[in-house]
């Protein structure tokens, strides 16, 4: 009898751990969401008081908001932030903010000078089309990746990042470079197959990935930032960093783009090779000497002032993003409770910056560019936008 009521005893306690702990986990989304919604109201109060569609992005050395032109590669981020937020709280105020702010990028579907259109129209139209359902919107997603096939180059089998001729890049004898970020733009590209019937965009993908499978990586799994093609032939010209600290450094945005880069071919293709990728990537990562115990990573894994070094959070919330994704097609591996432990870094005082401040973006302490003084430990949209997400992709998992 003594035994039984030892083990009885036990099983309630474990059952209030278990009950304490979901309670936990659901006052950490509710809680993340009020937050952001708390951001978010005040940010587009600002852009409606203006009478103009302004696109937030950082702010500067004032702390004021910095906004950005609807050609900047991160001007796809804040309608994507009103499409989660009115995911998360499907409150019908964030729907007609959401679609304005969409719509005002509507002629990027003709941009073909950069690969970043998938990040502009992906994280913003196609959001729409998933989370409310404008048809419209499909043949933007479809043109848009007409556009990003242009800079497809069959002797490379890849997606030509930058134009080798306009600004800084043209200061660096690159003829074809292609960035590990890249692979963030595929997704675009396999959802205007889908939605088209067109198999040249999936095609297009599935090169681009497969050719950057070949050459960005190392032998410990980590990734260069840009190597460059010779367009006609495909050789290998060089292999460098832009962003990083150093050509053979690991910049740690750029292994975070690798990452839900491939888990997200996983989705699409069903091909083994990009899972079991996805989760060599994840090795050189969460192995990596230079990891923090909270989980956000310095701005490189070899910035050489480690530990006084610059963290990155929009590294941190998109590897997270990535791992709920992973998650679900690994279920046996420990993924989403590392997903959880960012998370949870990233919702802590240490990174969540208080209501009304931080220009009323949600994540504080990214970096985008150090090599370029650009950026630094300020808030990014991105770094909220892949938060959000976050938020989203935890709320389902346990849902079910």
């Amino acid at each position: 009898m003594k035994n039984i009521l030892c083990l009885l005893s036990l099983s309630l306690f474990a059952a209030i751990g278990c009950s304490s702990s979901k309670e936990r986990q659901v006052d950490f989304i509710e809680d993340n969401i009020a937050n952001a919604v708390a951001q978010e109201t005040l940010q587009t109060d600002i852009i409606e008081k203006s009478g103009k569609i302004l696109n937030p992005r950082t702010i500067d050395e004032n702390g004021n908001i910095k906004y950005i032109p609807i050609d900047d590669w991160c001007s796809g981020f804040f309608p994507g932030n009103i499409w989660y937020t009115y995911k998360l709280t499907g409150d019908a105020k964030w729907l007609p903010l959401a679609r304005k702010y969409t719509e005002a990028l509507d002629s990027v579907k003709y941009l073909k000078w950069h690969h970043d259109v998938g990040f502009m129209i992906g994280c913003s139209y196609l959001n729409g089309l998933r989370i409310a359902n404008i048809p419209e919107y499909k043949d933007v997603v479809v043109e848009t990746a007409r556009s990003l096939s242009t800079r497809f180059r069959p002797g490379a089998g890849v997606i030509q990042s930058w134009d080798a001729d306009r600004g800084w890049q043209s200061q660096r004898g690159w003829a074809c470079p292609v960035i590990i970020d890249n692979m963030m733009n595929l997704e675009l590209m396999f959802e205007a197959s889908l939605l088209s019937g067109d198999s040249t965009f999936y095609n297009i993908a599935v090169s681009h990935a497969d050719v950057t499978m070949a050459n960005h990586f190392r032998e410990d799994n980590s990734c260069y930032h840009v190597v460059d093609y010779d367009p006609e032939t495909g050789a290998v010209r060089s292999k460098q960093t832009a962003q990083g600290y150093a050509d053979e450094s690991s910049w740690a945005r750029g292994q975070a783009w690798a990452l839900y880069g491939y888990t997200m071919c996983y989705r699409y293709t069903k091909d083994k090779r990009y899972l079991e990728h996805a989760q060599k990537i994840y090795d050189f990562i969460f192995g990596n000497k230079n990891l923090p115990e909270d989980l956000v990573p310095y701005w490189d894994y070899d910035a050489p002032n480690i530990p006084n070094e610059p963290r990155d959070a929009s590294a941190a919330a998109c590897t997270a993003s990535a791992l709920y994704e992973l998650s679900t097609y690994v279920p046996e591996k420990n993924y989403k409770e590392v997903a959880d432990k960012i998370m949870y870094s990233l919702g802590s005082p240490a990174y969540r910056a208080e209501i009304g401040t931080n220009g009323n973006f949600i994540l504080m302490h990214s970096v985008g560019s150090i090599p370029h003084g650009s950026e630094i430990d300020v808030p990014l949209n991105y770094a909220d936008y892949y938060f959000l997400e976050g938020l989203i992709r935890k709320r389902e998992l346990e849902k079910k």
